[in-house]
């Protein structure tokens, strides 16, 4: 879009500490040369760390950074006097439209220091902010120790959905059960889960207005074909003023090439004639410390707007969770339209720890757009949360 601006914010404030508080430390672009390094690092922190071709999928793969190769920087490090990193953020550029309107999105990803650096960690992700050449920065990851960090860059919340909320139903009721009596009493939660079990699921039975699938069909799909092309195009000319992550075949094989390698990907797709009508992605992210087995809900979308096929393809996913020994289907941040539908059809609901997602718009002509919750239509297909 016109209008950037060539950084802004906290740039000029958080230079200082480059020459100052931290003396000894280099902040530089990062390279591929320091995958080794940066994995870990991250990995003494618990942080995922890919394998190198992954890793460099989050780019090369990436249909915007081909085109914008050298004028995107992969991400910036700290270096210590001796030539270790210390602290690594990658950036990632994401391409959205609006109003026809090509739109240059960063999301940082993997944002780590070590504890002596954490402080100066906030120079990585002012490089990742307020970086030159873009339109918006977008977060959906914001954990609770990076909240008061987003709101020091001044990042407002996404005004659409509940981001520090989740939906869910269970599919498994007597294995949810285990796990959580478990965390309270060890030697009982097996023979207490079947009959809690019973009593939940007869519960649900009455509690919640229940999905329906009507005589829609629903297929399962194994990757993304030519329809999704089709389907993008008519999206984008259905919804002008809505500021949409570009869904084009390309793009979705590039953002879950390896959860569909992994066989973590679910495709429900709803047809009208031989062109798709609707359609969902839900990707498995497990709970291993628990041993929960989940699959969430990432992305939505219809031709027509409505939520109408969203009810059948959630009856698809949750007989697949059930076949397939999954204990929750879940939904995070509850993004359909202040989750007014989730709220309806969900049995239940938990608490996250924080507000987890947020955006800032370093161009003028864009931020006044974004300030109108109607511009929005936020998934965890934003940000890095998926990829």
């Amino acid at each position: 879009m016109e209008g950037r601006e060539e950084g802004g914010g906290m740039a000029s404030a958080m230079t200082e500490p480059e020459k100052g508080v931290h003396q000894g430390l280099r902040l530089r672009e990062a390279s591929f040369e320091d995958y080794r390094q940066i994995g870990l690092l991250q990995s003494r922190y618990f942080l995922k760390s890919e394998s190198l071709d992954e890793w460099k999928h989050l780019w090369l793969g990436n249909p915007l950074f081909r085109e914008l190769q050298s004028r995107w920087t992969i991400g910036w490090v700290l270096e210590g006097k001796d030539g270790q990193i210390v602290g690594s953020i990658a950036n990632i550029p994401l391409l959205y439209e609006f109003s026809g309107q090509q739109v240059i999105v960063a999301t940082g990803r993997s944002l780590v220091a070590e504890p002596a650096y954490r402080s100066a960690s906030l120079l990585l992700l002012d490089r990742v902010i307020n970086q030159s050449g873009i339109d918006l920065y977008v977060n959906n990851t914001v954990g609770k120790a990076s909240v008061d960090i987003v709101n020091l860059f001044e990042c407002p919340r996404v005004p659409v959905g509940r981001w520090d909320e989740a939906a869910f139903w269970i599919t498994h009721y007597q294995k949810c059960l285990e796990i959580f009596l478990l965390k309270k009493h060890s030697r009982l939660a097996k023979p207490l889960s079947y009959p809690l079990a019973s009593m939940a699921f007869l519960i649900d039975k009455l509690a919640k207005k229940k999905l329906s699938a009507g005589n829609v069909q629903v297929d399962g799909c194994s990757g993304f074909d030519e329809r999704f092309d089709d389907f993008w195009q008519e999206l984008r000319k259905n919804n002008p003023r809505r500021l949409l992550a570009v869904r084009t075949r390309e793009v979705l094989q590039w953002h879950f090439r390896y959860a569909l390698l992994s066989n973590q990907l679910w495709i429900a797709t709803v047809v009208s004639g031989r062109s798709l009508a609707a359609y969902a992605v839900f990707l498995r992210k497990d709970n291993s410390a628990l041993g929960l087995k989940r699959m969430v809900l990432v992305d939505f979308q219809s031709l027509d707007g409505s939520t109408a096929l969203l009810s059948p393809i959630l009856c698809w996913a949750l007989k697949r969770c059930r076949d397939e020994g999954i204990h929750i289907l879940d939904n995070v941040g509850l993004w359909m339209e202040k989750g007014e539908f989730f709220g309806t059809f969900a049995p239940y609901r938990r608490r996250l720890t924080n507000w987890i997602f947020f955006y800032r718009a370093p161009n003028p002509a864009l931020a006044e757009s974004v300030r109108d919750r109607h511009t929005w239509t936020p998934s965890l297909f934003d940000g890095d949360a998926t990829l």
